[in-house]
């Protein structure tokens, strides 16, 4: 470059700005990902019923995402989620709680039961070898048998939920 060529291209320069403005950089928004913190408030509705469980107003839900500690399908979801935003998810009983299970509704001596179990409705504790227990629900009683569902309430069932992210972290 000759020294008219650098003295034209200084000239030049100096009708630029010194400083190009740039668009500030936008905050970043947190959004529900694997390994956040959620906080979450929601409504668990059955088809067109009210709502059978909601902690709107209460202490909110936290969780931590990708660990498989909610229902997997309200889970999925929530992926993609902000801060405030709410939406109204249906899962179907395989995304939810599952399917009735068949084999997990017995039939037992209903002198096998505790005293106080022994009518329709009752719950039952069933403390299982490897010290888990199983919770389940005498669903029918005769003279002698009683028979218990031990699947989970929402088995079987459409669920409905209107949820809210409250934090992320």
């Amino acid at each position: 470059m000759t020294k008219r060529q650098f003295a034209l291209l200084l000239t030049l320069l100096s009708f630029l700005p010194l400083a190009i403005p740039q668009k500030p950089l936008a905050a970043v928004t947190p959004t529900v990902t694997a390994g956040k913190k959620i906080s979450l408030e929601y409504s668990l509705f059955l088809e067109e019923d009210e709502a059978i469980t909601s902690n709107t107003g209460q202490e909110p839900l936290v969780y931590e995402h990708g660990k498989h500690e909610i229902i997997p399908g309200l889970e999925q979801a929530l992926e993609g989620m902000k801060i405030g935003e709410q939406r109204q998810v249906t899962l179907k009983p395989e995304e939810a709680y599952g399917p009735v299970v068949k084999e997990a509704i017995i039939e037992v001596d209903a002198d096998k039961l505790p005293q106080e179990s022994r009518m329709a409705g009752a719950l039952v504790r069933l403390d299982l070898p490897d010290g888990q227990a199983l919770e389940g629900q005498v669903t029918k009683l005769n003279h002698a048998k009683a028979t218990v569902d031990f699947n989970h309430p929402l088995a079987g069932k459409t669920i409905h939920f209107d949820v809210k992210v409250v934090d992320i972290r």
